[in-house]
């Protein structure tokens, strides 16, 4: 073989060996997955399963770890976000938000729509909203958001009427009552308990689910439309990262179709993905 011949050769083999090893060492080593910590509230397993879920799709679609800080206060998530101890959180719904950055002064923004858990309309007395007769009395939540909400389920229910320009309800919003019903606010976590004393309650799924009420025997289910809208959880950042492209992927997968497989999976009807709902 000619010197030049072999010469050729060698310089082939060099190159493809010098290749390969960069492929092997530097170009072809994987990008390190990237680190996205949320805060959400300390929940029930069907919550783990659903975030397991998420987890999995954000690991294998985007190359995310997403890492949970449970809170116990929904006072803390948002302190949380605004520090930087987390990235993100995902606990509250759009009145939530909108109430706790004018109250505090800061600017958390929604980035995704995560789920919306209808609020219900629970009685030991009656099967039917129809029946609730003339003067009888139903609890509602006390706090500001909850309160309001209940109110416009009345409101959907055909019970009450409320004044055309009210956003957040109180008993004084209500401008016909044609049952003269009377309207008992205690704390969201009493409703349950008050069941054998009213007519009716309207109460939070969560309390509802600590006192082992059977969603499914609710009277009234709060409808999915425009007046319910600000009810939708979302997944929320700081102003300043709403952009950030790995906070965009964590959105987009939890708006997957496995997410949605397993909130089915786990809660039925009791909660719904929000995400591509059509508000009527």
């Amino acid at each position: 073989m000619k010197k030049s011949l072999k010469y050729i050769i060698g310089l082939v083999i060099l190159v493809v060996v010098v290749v390969a090893g960069y492929f092997s060492f530097a170009g072809g080593k994987k990008k390190e997955a990237e680190t996205v910590t949320i805060g959400i509230m300390s929940g029930s397993k069907q919550d783990d399963k659903v975030w397991k879920s998420v987890t999995k799709t954000a690991k294998d679609k985007y190359n995310l770890n997403l890492k949970f800080k449970k809170f116990t206060d929904y006072s803390q998530p948002n302190k949380a976000l605004t520090s930087g101890s987390i990235d993100l959180n995902s606990f509250q719904h759009y009145a939530f938000l909108d109430a706790w950055n004018k109250a505090n002064k800061t600017s958390i923004e929604p980035i995704g729509k995560t789920i919306i858990i209808p609020i219900r309309l629970y009685s030991n007395k009656v099967k039917n909203v129809k029946d609730i007769g003339n003067g009888s009395t139903i609890a509602v939540p006390n706090d500001a958001t909850n309160e309001s909400r209940a109110l416009y389920v009345l409101k959907n229910a055909g019970l009450i009427t409320l004044k055309s320009d009210t956003k957040l309800a109180t008993v004084k919003s209500i401008a016909k009552n044609p049952k003269n019903l009377k309207i008992k606010e205690l704390d969201a976590s009493q409703t349950a308990r008050s069941l054998s004393d009213v007519t009716a309650a309207v109460i939070n799924g969560n309390y509802a689910e600590t006192a082992g009420i059977d969603y499914k025997s609710a009277i009234y289910v709060e409808p999915v439309n425009k007046d319910s809208e600000q009810w939708i959880n979302v997944i929320a950042a700081n102003k300043k990262d709403k952009n950030k492209k790995a906070y965009k992927e964590v959105v987009k997968a939890y708006q997957s179709e496995a997410t949605k497989k397993a909130i089915k999976d786990v809660y039925g009807t009791a909660e719904l993905p929000a995400w591509d709902i059509k508000l009527k």
